[in-house]
Order: structure tokens, then sequence, then C-alpha cells
């Protein structure tokens, strides 16, 4: 199968980073595998997670891509994730820390062609 017959995911840009890893750590949470994505393109720094949506009639199965741009790229090898009955924390780290829900970041070298994002 060729690359031009792949369909795109579905792209949806979320409003905070702190919704993404969120929501990538209620997915990890429910053991599934759960990683980030990211990567520049067009001077802008994208981190995100494909999924599987599954909450929608017909479209239950179709890939979307869940993500958040910003212009500056993160630091940090994942995004950790904590709630307490205080709040919410989200943070990056070069390293996981127990207690946390910790999302590895994998960092590409450039846009997938298959995702369509403009």
């Amino acid at each position: 199968m060729s690359l031009e017959e792949i369909p795109s995911p579905i792209p949806m840009r979320v409003e905070s980073l702190e919704d993404l890893a969120r929501f990538m750590a209620s997915i990890a949470g429910l053991g599934q595998p759960a990683y980030a994505l990211q990567f520049e393109y067009n001077g802008l720094n994208y981190i995100g997670v494909i999924a599987i949506y599954r909450d929608y009639y017909k479209w239950y199965g179709v890939p979307v891509f869940y993500y958040y741009e910003s212009k500056t790229p993160l630091h940090g090898k994942y995004l950790l994730v904590r709630s307490e009955e205080s709040g919410e924390l989200i943070k990056t780290s070069n390293g996981v820390q127990p207690g946390w829900i910790a999302v590895p970041i994998i960092r590409l070298k450039e846009k997938p062609s298959f995702l369509k994002i403009d």
C-alpha cells in the first residue's frame, strides 16, 4: 500500500497541553499503550497522539490525531500526569517518577506524510 492510499487521521486540535496529557494519561491508565509524537512543521511544534475514535455511531474505528500546537518544543522525555484531591499536576521530565502516569514523548525528524494538519 502506498502512502497516497493511506487515509489521514482526522486532525483534532486540543486547547491546552494539559488537555492532551490528561487524555493520554486516561489511555495509559486503562492499560493501553500511549505515547506522544512530537515534530516541527512550518515553524510550529506539534505534540499529539493518534487514537481510534470509538464513541460515535458510524465513525467507530476512525483514526483521529489529537494534537497541541505551540511555538516552542517540549523539553523532556516524558509527560507526567498525577491527579490529586488538590488538583491535577502535569509536567515534563527526563525520567519516570513513582505515583505519576508517564507517557513517553517520541520525537520525529519530520511530520509523518500521512498526517494532514494544514
